[in-house]
């Protein structure tokens, strides 16, 4: 490159003009690196390189930038509705350093005030060239707090308490939520993630978290959440009313990623048109997200992360106008939640990168004018062990995000992932002097865990007695020994589920106490065992006869660092397969196919496998469905594994208009103990597997956490020929 250089000028110097797929790779290499720009092409070969692409990005027009998008799709049209005009054009001519100069010179009303001329695009180039330090130095002047509250505020450090189960049962979920108001946490949103995505099952979860809020007067303080596909909560709203408050909708960064959530842009836009209530939406979003579904079309992690973030910002304008629409306040209660590092070791391993990414999502949020949380957090197949949590956090709360996660421990008792527990705010409050929004810490006051004064009091972390308080709201009349021995026996109840509960602290008032403590480390070295198992060689030996057939993973590193390898069958597979097509010439529309996933354990613990085989294939046959006798048994499969068999076995079928079913029972990501195992349930047209690429995740349903310690196998069976009859009613 020559001094001065653009990117513009360097692409018409080298390459005669304009050359996209090249000038995306070239802003692809000022990012900092990550595995999954690796994997897409778009990362720097080295330092120097990456620097280079930096001044070149630097020294480059907004307005060029502006004429030059990396992709356009409907969602890029959509996301281009939401920047002011007027403003946009105000900084076209400004090079990309003048805009990094005004972010770090110029105070928050002045950066305010130009905001809403950003485009997408332009604000994840402008974090491609800013540092960590001042990553942190701009997200400390930027602040959006959310209508009549301090969640989002500066200063403030919220919680989004996260209360799953492995089975959606009442008692773990309510508990979980005693648990953090013991430790004073919980001021942003009570939201589950519901291992059942039937409507009724759905229903039930709203319910519980509606009524404990309901039981405390706070209602109208935070909302609650089922974390569902949108439809499904909009579907409960509709059987009853009130019964939902905020909804809930992961994001994409193109159309085709959208999609393979089932989401369209003008369902997206309809469901917000009719969001005039106090709760407005709430989105998830994480880097690396689109490019593992298969929709990173030539373009980075970064860039795709601000168009999330450009899409919300789009949503949330129509929540405004509905409101406005209604005759109520504009302010939108719309805020995002980036769960940075929940993919795996394809997007990114360290916990250095996960910091970055961090930081970069919390600005790019601010700066689309969102509140924005973080999910600080680690699959059990990266290279961020608990410790590295710890240390990431210190390194991430100087940028004062909205808020955090918050769980009885650091392990998520369902997803199987590692995250913020309860203390760990405890810590951070004391640390850097974050406060929790005023008006539930009012309520932590009232309900005597801490004092006037804001410290803890004899009932500091004992979810006993924030039970009994909610017993005594309930009008319950019984002696308060009466109401906490019932209490405790709850928790025993709760625990036995594997749901872990925090009670009492270590030497300070931010630490687990010890037990518990060590009970988390084991479950992590359990799962890290776990995720290197494999199934024995004479497991195939053991199912009537199985197909043993393997992907393209050279081996178990190659499965787990690689996730591509693991979706497609080796050619010799392919040849067994379509013997087997052959041999069962189109008479069954059922076939079971069994992977060892994460954990090949979830399938070789006694009582996990076997019974739920029985059970299926007995609630199929009762229910009409004709079964495969030969199951198909995957070494290295991952889910997209299971919609190749299904393109194989029925691609070729002739009647087109015909349902044909893959249930494809996979080992789980480990970490939570039970060795849990999940069903993918999917069920199109002979003509759509016929498609090749076509079958993906949005038309699948799964049931998960199937374990004899959680979803027993029998009930997890019940409920996967429950969905099949709804997706291919006989």
């Amino acid at each position: 490159m020559k001094a001065g250089e653009s990117i513009f000028g360097y692409l018409a110097r080298t390459r005669g003009g304009f050359d996209l797929p090249r000038y995306r790779q070239l802003i692809g290499a000022a990012n900092a690196y990550k595995e999954g720009d690796e994997a897409a092409g778009l990362a720097a070969a080295d330092a120097t390189s990456r620097a280079n692409a930096r001044l070149l990005l630097r020294n480059t027009r907004i307005g060029e930038l502006r004429a030059h998008p990396l992709f356009v799709d409907g969602l890029f049209t959509l996301i281009e509705q939401g920047v002011d005009p007027a403003r946009a054009a105000s900084l076209e001519d400004w090079k990309m350093g003048d805009l990094v100069d005004f972010l770090l010179e110029q105070p928050e009303e002045a950066i305010k005030s130009c905001m809403t001329g950003l485009s997408s695009d332009l604000i994840a180039c402008v974090v491609k060239l800013l540092s960590n330090e001042a990553l942190i130095a701009v997200s400390r002047k930027i602040f959006n707090p959310l209508p009549g509250s301090k969640v989002g505020a500066r200063g403030y450090l919220g919680a989004r308490i996260q209360p799953n189960s492995p089975t959606d049962h009442p008692d773990d979920i309510r508990w979980q939520v005693f648990n953090g108001w013991a430790f004073a946490v919980g001021d942003v949103l009570l939201g589950t993630n519901p291992v059942s995505s039937e409507v009724e099952s759905v229903r039930t979860v709203e319910n519980v978290l509606r009524d404990t809020l309901e039981t405390f007067g706070l209602a109208d303080v935070l909302p609650h959440c089922v974390l569902s596909h949108i439809d499904i909560q909009a579907e409960v709203e509709k059987r009853e009313p009130g019964a939902t408050a905020l909804w809930f909708q992961s994001l994409g960064g193109t159309e085709g990623a959208n999609q393979t959530f089932d989401v369209t842009l003008s369902k997206m836009l309809a469901h917000a048109a009719k969001r005039t209530g106090r709760y407005g939406l709430y989105f998830e979003t994480g880097q690396g997200a689109d490019g593992t579904n298969g929709h990173g079309e030539g373009f980075d992690m970064v860039v795709h992360e601000s168009r999330k973030y450009g899409f919300a910002r789009v949503l949330a304008q129509y929540v405004a106008q509905a409101r406005r629409g209604a005759g109520k306040p504009t302010a939108p209660w719309v805020h995002l939640n980036d769960v940075a590092g929940f993919i795996g070791p394809e997007v990114f391993r360290t916990r250095e990168q996960l910091v970055r990414c961090g930081l970069e999502d919390i600005v790019m949020g601010k700066l689309h004018g969102l509140t924005i949380g973080l999910d600080v957090c680690s699959t059990l197949h990266m290279e961020v062990n608990l410790d590295d949590l710890d240390w990431c956090l210190e390194q991430l709360m100087p940028a004062n995000p909205a808020y955090l996660m918050a769980l009885p421990t650091k392990n998520d008792p369902m997803l199987s992932y590692l995250t913020t527990a309860f203390q760990d705010h405890v810590r951070m409050r004391e640390q850097f002097g974050y406060k929790v929004d005023d008006r539930m810490w009012a309520f932590f006051q009232r309900l005597g865990v801490i004092d006037e004064s804001g410290r803890p009091t004899e009932h500091f972390g004992d979810p006993t007695w924030v039970y009994l308080q909610y017993r005594k709201r309930k009008g319950d009349v019984r002696s308060n020994e009466d109401i906490l021995a019932e209490g405790r026996a709850r928790m025993v109840e709760v625990r036995a589920r594997g749901v872990w509960l925090a009670e009492g602290h270590g030497a300070s008032t931010w630490e687990l106490n010890p037990a518990l403590e060590r009970e988390i480390r084991t479950l992590y070295e359990d799962a890290k065992k776990s995720l290197f198992a494999e199934l024995p060689g004479t497991f195939t030996d053991t199912l009537p006869g199985a197909v043993a057939v393997a992907t393209r993973s050279e081996d178990r590193v190659d499965y787990i660092l690689h996730p591509l390898s693991g979706e497609q069958l080796s050619r010799s597979s392919l040849a067994s397969l379509r013997a087997l097509r052959d041999a069962q010439a189109g008479q069954y529309d059922v076939q079971l196919v069994i992977s060892d996933g994460l954990n090949a354990w979830a399938l070789t613990d006694e009582g996990h496998l076997a019974p739920y085989l029985e059970r299926v294939r007995t609630e199929l046959t009762a229910a009409g469905y004709k079964v495969a006798p030969q199951p198909i048994v995957v070494k290295w499969g991952r889910v997209r594994a299971g919609y190749h068999i299904g393109e194989v076995l029925y691609g070729s079928l002739p009647d087109k208009h015909s349902h044909r079913a893959i249930l494809h029972i996979i080992g789980e990501r480990p970490g939570s103990g039970h060795h849990a195992y999940s069903v993918y349930i999917t069920a199109p047209t002979v003509g759509t597997w016929a498609q090749e690429g076509l079958v993906d995740h949005d038309i699948t349903r799964v049931v998960s956490g199937i374990a004899d310690t959680a979803l027993f196998p029998s009930t997890a069976a019940v409920a996967t020929v429950n969905i099949l009859e709804q997706l291919a009613p006989l």
